[in-house]
This record gives C-alpha cells, sequence and structure tokens, in this order.
C-alpha cells in the first residue's frame, strides 16, 4: 500500500493541474505561498515522549482557477488547486523526528468572503523516527516510514498588495497509515500560521475575462463499483500482517450542474482477517469463549454491510469523494477492538487462561462498530463536464471506524447517467 498511496499523490498532484484548459486567461495565474506554522501535537499513546512545540514550514504551489472556463471550476466560484510540499519537526528530534510531506489541494472562498477562505490537502507524508518496541517504544503514532496526511486549514487576509497577500490561518492536521500496520495512534496537530500569498503580477484579472453562462442541470444516476483493500488485524505480532479485504457497493443519486453529485448507497464488506481468525479457531472464538457461535458461520461472521450517504465535487476528470456510513452488520469488529483496545492499555499483561488483556466493549466501541466513513479520490475516464451516458472509474479511499482508520482501499467502478440532462 505504500507504493499504491504514492501514486496516488502524483496522480492526484497531476489532477489538480491538468483541469486548467489552456486558455490566455490561465497561463499567468501561479501562486507561490511560503507558510510558516506552530502549534501543538497531542499525546498518541500513554507514557507519549515528552516534545515541545511543533513547527513547520509549506511550499505550496497554486494555480488559481478563477479564468477556467469549465463548468465546475466556475460553479465552485475560481478555486485555487495545486500541490504543498513541507519539512514539520515535531518537538523531539530522538523519538519523533521530522516528517516531509507532499500534499495536493483545493482553496475555496466561504461566506461569499474573498479574505476568508478554506483549504482541505490530502497525501502522504515519510517519517525519519517511528515506533520500534526495543528502540522506540512509547512513540505509538506510526509505524511505518509512508503515512497518509490530512490538512484542514482557514485563512483570512489581513493585508493586500498587488504582489502579495499576507494571511494569518489555524487549522487541524492528521497523520496516518490507514491501518496497514499497529500501532497506528496517528498524529493530530493543531496550528496557527502566517503566510504569504506571492501572486504574479501578470494575471488578468478575473473581472477582465469573458464570462462563460451556465445553465442549471440534474439528473440521476446509479453506480456500482467493487474494490480491494488491506489492513491488519491487531498489535500482536501473528495478527500484524496485511490481509485482504473485498467490497462491493452501489449507488443511486443525482447529480447537479455537472459538479455536485450526491447520493444513497450500500456496501459490502469480507475481511480476511476475520474471517481467518474464526476459521483458525483462535482464542476468543474457542469453545466455552464469547464469539465460539462465530465458528457456526465463519463466513458471515467475517463479512459487513451498511449503508451510507454519498457527496462527490467533480472536478470533470476528478471527484473529490466522501462516504457517512451506518454499519448494519460486522458483527467480528468486537473481536478487533478485545485485542487492540486491551493490548493498547496493558501491553504484554498475561492474565491467566488468556494471551492478552481484553478491551472493554463500552459506548466508544459501540460508536466506532456503527459509523464508518470513506475519503478519497476517483478518476473517470470520460469527463464528467458532458454527463456522458456511460462512466467508469478508478478510485483511492481510506476508510474509518468513526474517523479511525479500517482500511485502505483500490477501487474500480461504474456509472450510469439514466437520463439525458435536464434543466432546472
Amino acid at each position: 500500500m505504500t507504493k499504491k498511496l504514492s501514486y496516488f499523490v502524483i496522480l492526484f498532484s497531476i489532477a489538480l493541474f491538468a483541469q486548467q484548459e489552456k486558455t490566455p486567461s490561465t497561463t499567468n495565474n501561479f501562486v507561490f505561498t511560503p507558510e510558516l506554522l506552530a502549534g501543538i501535537t497531542a499525546e498518541a499513546n500513554s507514557n507519549f515522549p515528552e516534545h515541545s512545540f511543533q513547527k513547520q514550514v509549506l511550499f505550496n504551489f497554486g494555480w488559481e482557477q478563477d479564468g477556467n472556463p469549465q463548468e465546475w471550476a466556475q460553479r465552485l466560484k475560481g478555486p485555487r488547486t495545486g500541490v504543498s510540499l513541507g519539512l514539520a519537526d515535531f518537538g523531539n528530534s530522538d523519538s519523533l523526528g521530522i516528517a516531509i510531506s507532499a500534499m495536493p489541494f483545493i482553496e475555496f472562498n466561504v461566506f461569499g468572503k474573498k479574505n476568508l477562505k478554506v483549504v482541505v490537502g490530502t497525501g502522504a507524508s515519510y517519517f525519519n523516527k517511528k515506533y520500534n518496541p526495543e528502540t522506540n517504544p512509547n512513540n505509538q503514532a506510526v509505524t511505518t516510514d509512508v503515512t497518509w496526511s490530512f490538512r484542514m486549514f482557514m485563512h483570512y487576509q489581513i493585508r493586500s498588495s498587488k504582489a502579495i497577500d499576507w494571511r494569518l490561518g489555524g487549522g487541524f492536521f492528521h497523520h496516518s497509515n490507514g491501518h496497514t500496520k499497529l500501532p497506528n495512534q496517528g498524529y493530530n496537530s493543531f496550528l496557527v500560521s502566517l503566510s504569504a500569498d506571492i501572486k504574479n503580477t501578470d494575471h488578468t484579472p478575473p473581472s477582465l475575462l469573458p464570462k462563460e453562462t451556465f445553465e442549471k442541470t440534474s439528473y440521476h444516476y446509479f453506480s456500482i463499483r467493487t474494490g480491494y483493500g488491506a489492513n491488519v488485524l491487531g498489535k500482536p505480532e501473528e495478527f500484524n500482517t496485511k490481509k485482504g479485504i473485498y467490497s462491493l457497493a452501489g449507488t443511486v443519486g443525482k447529480v447537479y450542474n455537472n459538479t455536485f453529485k450526491v447520493g444513497l448507497g450500500f456496501y459490502y464488506r469480507y475481511y480476511q482477517h476475520y474471517y481467518d481468525y474464526i476459521k483458525n479457531n483462535e482464542s476468543l472464538v474457542q469453545e466455552g469463549r464469547e464469539f465460539d457461535h462465530f465458528t457456526e458461520r465463519p463466513w458471515r461472521y467475517a463479512t459487513n454491510f451498511g449503508i451510507s450517504v454519498n457527496g462527490e465535487i467533480l472536478l470533470n476528470h476528478f471527484g473529490i469523494d466522501l462516504q457517512l456510513g451506518i454499519n448494519l452488520h460486522k458483527p467480528a469488529y468486537a473481536i478487533d477492538w478485545r485485542i487492540n483496545q486491551g493490548w493498547a492499555v496493558v501491553p504484554r499483561v498475561i492474565p491467566e487462561n488468556s494471551n492478552i488483556v481484553l478491551g472493554e466493549l463500552e459506548s466508544k466501541y459501540k460508536l466506532k462498530k456503527t459509523i464508518s466513513s470513506r475519503m478519497g479520490l476517483n478518476y473517470y475516464l470520460l469527463g464528467t463536464k458532458d454527463a456522458p451516458k456511460h462512466n467508469v472509474f478508478i478510485g483511492f479511499h481510506i476508510n474509518s471506524n468513526l474517523g479511525q482508520a479500517d482500511f485502505t482501499e483500490l477501487s474500480l467502478g461504474y456509472v450510469h447517467n439514466l437520463g439525458a440532462t435536464s434543466k432546472n
């Protein structure tokens, strides 16, 4: 999954640039934004290494889409797209080290204010320090060299000139390996920033460009996708190897103005780790134990299905995809929780007749078992600006249990436009 994550970042970066049509209005819209950040990194686990403030520098390479004639750019009021390259010092070079990040981003105006913007980015980060049971046991934030990274920030313009806009910002950073190796508590940081938009003074103001007129349209669709993902089951070494997750999902909904896609769907997943745990008659499913009835139907108890609400912003060939789901059936997650939460609380404590200390199935467990989420990027073979009758896509997503990483997934799907685009 590490190589796939790197390919995803490269693909997303190319996507953000490729969405621009090469017209005179878009050849001089480059903005370079150096950014200094500082703040706190939350403790990822008990006995987390002592650390000072996080310090970070970002170099943001952006392209204003205010002159892009494509419908998505006009509907989104000319956002900025680009990629951020960053270097973060977490305040303890020996245990936490530094992270080098590459994060494609998109930036919007909010509340109709040109001086107030929200930026969302997702990509990958490389860490030079990670968890090691012997040399770095107290840093359980990341266990892999490369992780997912996510950023959500708000910027306020405090001073403007023809060449430079000064901005203050604040927001949230997250790093996680997508549950591909444990422990994976992740880094969660809350930061403030000072940045300067260094603009190209030759950029043609959008007010001087010819305007495109788009009618309001909508059409119904249905889609189906299949996917393959991978994760680990638990921190004990025998369960800390990646195994497959196979999924099938469908959605029906509506696309507005060839830009905003919403829908209701279902999903089905099969977890190889859960099946093997049950089939191999591991500790918690042995006769007389809490989940011994799972052995009667291993396949059934290794599956997960539910319903979801889907939202997607279509950028012609690419879509930024979000999903919030309710799990109707995910029984083996109880095994997952028992193993991981217990092991995290008291590592290597071995009570009588057991190999690990088990986690309690309390309210937090119930929420995580019930609520799922999915976030990532889709690439469409045919541009969505023309509302094609048939389309196929590939997707790269991270799936979560109430925000806690579950697995990383590569998917292939088909979309069918149920009718000709209609005027609203």
